[in-house]
């Protein structure tokens, strides 16, 4: 087997080129799931792919060209997703708009057809969502990213704390203000404390070395979660 280095070292390069061309457009589209993803954006995808993988193999074709085409497409994708932040007409063009398939309890057979949707496709989709009688469902809607957002109906709903008249403490994001041993200087700032009340908090707990502290958590109601580093030696850490 002969293995022309040159050649290698060809495509090694043209990878390279196309990865980084892929990962900048990327970041200019923004983060999406493959589940949020409109048949636009879906076919701009596999698009782009297609272009960065015929510059990484095929030798013959000018890499630039390839570079230019991921390019162009990535500009034309970014200044439409652009277009339909600013127009509702283009978001409904492109992107596409929610469709009604379930409504006051009733399956909505023309809709079902216009998302090309069938009884068996439906039935599974609500199941997905946890239920598994279709009576218990008031509403479902086909978002225009192709997931099932779905209303059952009141006496189905889980129970709220509003439902049982419970009152119940604020809740919201936990910040990291130690990890691994070291003090998370902006995070406690954003929870407008200082070291010097984290080292007193810190102390009532019984904790005045921070190298054992592997994570401490804080969250709005000041109430601190450390978590030790485990130096346990004898503690086991796979399952027999």
């Amino acid at each position: 087997m002969n293995i022309d280095f040159q050649e290698l070292g060809n495509v090694t390069l043209r990878a390279l080129s196309s990865l980084v061309t892929l990962f900048l457009v990327t970041k200019m589209l923004g983060k999406k799931q493959v589940s949020q993803l409109s048949l636009f954006d879906y076919v701009i995808g596999i698009s782009i792919g297609n272009f960065a993988a015929e510059m990484t193999i095929n030798l013959e074709s000018n890499e630039i060209n390839g570079i230019v085409a991921v390019l162009i497409f990535g500009v034309v994708a970014y200044l439409i997703s652009y277009g339909t932040l600013k127009s509702i007409s283009l978001r409904r063009f492109f992107m596409g708009t929610p469709t009604i398939i379930i409504q006051d309890g009733k399956i909505l057979e023309r809709n079902l057809k216009r998302v090309k949707f069938d009884i068996n496709d439906m039935l599974e989709e609500i199941r997905s969502n946890g239920y598994f009688d279709l009576s218990q469902v008031e509403y479902a809607v086909m978002e225009a990213s192709g997931k099932l957002s779905i209303l059952p109906k009141s006496e189905y709903r889980p129970l709220t704390p509003s439902d049982m008249k419970v009152k119940v403490s604020r809740e919201s994001l936990c910040a990291n203000i130690i990890i691994d041993g070291k003090i998370m200087h902006s995070n406690l700032k954003n929870m407008k404390k200082d070291e010097k009340w984290l080292n007193k908090e810190l102390k009532i707990k019984g904790y005045t070395d921070l190298s054992n502290i592997l994570l401490a958590t804080l969250d709005i109601n000041e109430k601190i979660v450390i978590y030790e580093k485990n130096i346990d030696t004898n503690s086991k850490d796979v399952l027999e």
